[in-house]
């Protein structure tokens, strides 16, 4: 197998039972052979580990870990274990998801032919394929996170151009390996949620690009595993929101974000129809994110490499 083409495949998984089995099926149909997958397991306790070994693909790797550790750290370690086998790119996707057989091979067209060192497909919602979820993105620097270009409207010619994008979800994005050589790995604190903005923000000021490939279409079971109104979804997108905030911006411009987050959080409680229970969620999450900024403050510009141990 030549090196030259390898792709690493890194995929998280978490009790992933119910969506397993389209994403195997995607993957293995791929016309693009010089892959090997690397499947991290969270400490899964249904039937993925089951359902995983009926497939006797000699190019998968399972990696399990002993406890959930993030889909973040998940990511990393699939991305030493590809580096360590010499694998030129990295295709960093979620198991959520089902797409043609030709995915990966027109990735790779994109990213040669865009001379770029990461590129993204058109993402679609599994359950309605003519609507687009994301089709590239960009900062926002008013909310200060990232947007989709395209979410929630119809699949139409308005997003059929390639382009140069400064954001886009690892849900699926391929990667040259030496861009993790340049800015470090995920940031393992986000756990879940925002990993993937903080990635794309140091790939940004690093002068990496980014495509869109519109061409490239992958189907996404968006929420299907965590939920999007759970206490875990919304604690951990308040949480990474501030954390990030913190870790980005400049104390003049969070001294304005984290009080209007505030005032966001109390005017949805009190205008708004949200139960207490929700309210205590993110108002448990905003100060998570302060104490976690805090206690990682003398790492927070130190970036992860590729060698460090496990």
């Amino acid at each position: 197998m030549s090196k030259r083409n390898l792709v690493g495949v890194v995929t998280v998984t978490h009790n992933s039972a119910s969506v397993i089995q389209g994403f195997m099926d995607s993957l293995l149909k791929q016309t693009h052979r010089e892959l090997i997958l690397y499947v991290v397991d969270n400490a899964s306790c249904d039937e993925t580990l089951r359902l995983l070994s009926e497939y006797q693909h000699p190019k998968m790797v399972l990696i399990p870990n002993a406890a959930n550790l993030g889909v973040a750290e998940g990511n990393n370690i699939g991305i030493r274990a590809a580096m360590k086998e010499g694998c030129s790119f990295v295709l960093l996707i979620n198991n959520d998801t089902v797409f043609g057989s030709d995915l990966v091979s027109k990735l790779l067209e994109g990213l040669n032919q865009h001379r770029s060192e990461m590129v993204i497909p058109k993402i679609l919602y599994f359950d309605e394929p003519e609507r687009i979820w994301c089709a590239g993105g960009t900062f926002s620097w008013i909310r200060g996170s990232a947007r989709h270009w395209g979410l929630d409207q119809k699949d139409n010619q308005s997003f059929d151009q390639p382009r140069e994008v400064n954001y886009g979800p690892t849900c699926c994005m391929l990667i040259k390996s030496e861009v993790f050589e340049r800015i470090g790995l995920m940031d393992p604190a986000y756990f879940v949620y925002f990993d993937d903005t903080d990635f794309c923000r140091r790939a940004y000021r690093a002068g990496i690009r980014l495509f869109y490939l519109p061409s490239a279409r992958l189907l996404h079971k968006v929420s299907s595993l965590t939920g999007s109104q759970s206490d875990f979804t919304i604690r951990h997108l308040v949480r990474n929101h501030v954390y990030y905030l913190l870790k980005h911006f400049p104390l003049w411009q969070t001294v304005i974000y984290l009080p209007a987050f505030q005032v966001k959080i109390l005017a949805k409680y009190l205008l708004a129809p949200t139960k207490l229970r929700i309210f205590v969620v993110t108002e448990k999450g905003f100060f998570e994110g302060i104490s976690l900024f805090r206690n990682r403050l003398k790492d927070i510009r130190k970036p992860l490499t590729p060698t460090e141990v496990q």
